[in-house]
């Protein structure tokens, strides 16, 4: 019950303040700043952070339900972002500022090091929302092992850059960087746990993105007319429909059993590894083969800056690249399988 709650909450807020069609005709930015003021007024930034740590201490699953309808959206502000920091900084009991954050490092191959003297160095490229956000919550790793640490944005070099949605996404440098706070992770809390937090968010949101751009899909085959007739009642056109169906389904089915197995987990194990990196690579795949069909039967209209499908084709398309691409997450999986042998492939699978 309490999941429903947390989802229509943030359902109605984005109804609400965050209308594609309304953000799509907007002339400035300045649409930001109620839709922000309203998800922090509800305690969405930091579902997951609990509330000895200044949150407000919902579940991994109210969380992913947020996720989920931020990508119905296609939300362009740092919500989940946001809650992935205070997820981060709850794993070392640090409490979470106020506004908006971003996590560090957000693609696997990067690293951020501890020095001798506590600060920060490394570089990290992918960052989302890094320059809108005022803090970033970064996993780092010294001698003694993994630490959380808390950094204000100006005190790192943000470089300019934007994901395929139009999204800042900016490559973030720390050069000797001192940290807010600092505390060692939790144990089993790594870079290879927050990449599986993010690929599930990642994949919640692309699930929820073709969802919605089903739906307007639909629509407009029912409303679009040619040779005297509605171009949903060509064969060709019922068949690409049903494939988008079909994308749709496989993703909502992958990225919700990733969330399930998360929330219901103890720990980030073979489990939830499996899940996880399946997830992003179908949903990936899901979105790219979603996309092409929305657009393909939209015809030249789905291009057009004034129709509203490109705000969730691209972010959907992009989503793919953050916290692990596909082949990446592909090649992990081909890891995983072949260290396990052939004999445990199949109890593997139907144990799922």
């Amino acid at each position: 019950m309490t999941e429903n709650i947390v989802a229509e909450t943030a359902e109605r807020i984005f109804s609400d303040l965050a209308d594609a069609q309304n953000l799509n005709n907007a002339t400035n930015d300045g649409w930001k700043t109620p839709l922000w003021a309203a998800l922090a007024d509800a305690g969405l930034p930091l579902s997951w952070v609990p509330e000895d740590c200044d949150g407000s201490g919902a579940s991994l699953a109210d969380g992913f339900s947020v996720a989920g309808s931020a990508g119905r959206f296609a939300v362009p502000v740092p919500l989940v972002e946001t809650m992935l920091a205070g997820w981060l900084l709850a794993q070392a009991g640090l409490p979470s500022p106020a506004g908006k954050m971003t996590v560090a490092p957000a693609r696997p191959q990067d690293r951020v090091a501890i020095n001798a003297d506590g600060s920060l160095s490394g570089r990290v490229r992918g960052v989302p929302f890094a320059s809108e956000a005022a803090h970033i919550a970064v996993i780092a790793q010294g001698a003694k092992g993994y630490s959380i640490a808390l950094v204000e944005i100006p005190a790192c070099r943000i470089e300019a850059g934007e994901s395929l949605g139009s999204d800042a996404s900016n490559t973030v440098t720390f050069d000797n960087v001192r940290p807010l706070s600092s505390k060692p992770a939790s144990p089993g809390t790594t870079p290879a746990s927050l990449m599986l937090m993010g690929a599930t968010v990642r994949s919640l949101q692309i699930a929820g993105a073709l969802e919605t751009m089903l739906d307007i899909t639909v629509r407009y085959s029912n409303e679009r007319v040619a040779f005297e007739k509605q171009i949903s009642k060509f064969q060709a056109v019922q068949h690409n429909l049903a494939r988008l169906a079909g994308e749709v389904a496989a993703a909502v089915a992958a990225a919700g059993s990733a969330a399930d197995a998360i929330a219901n987990g103890l720990s980030f194990d073979d489990a939830v590894f499996l899940e996880a990196a399946s997830a992003k690579v179908r949903c990936a795949e899901a979105a790219e083969k979603g996309t092409a069909i929305a657009h393909q039967v939209h015809g030249a209209i789905g291009f057009s800056m004034e129709h509203i499908l490109h705000r969730y084709t691209l972010r959907a398309l992009g989503w793919r690249d953050d916290f692990g691409h596909e082949s990446y997450w592909a090649t992990e999986l081909g890891k995983f399988v072949a260290a396990r042998g052939a004999d445990e492939l199949w109890p593997l699978v139907a144990s799922r």
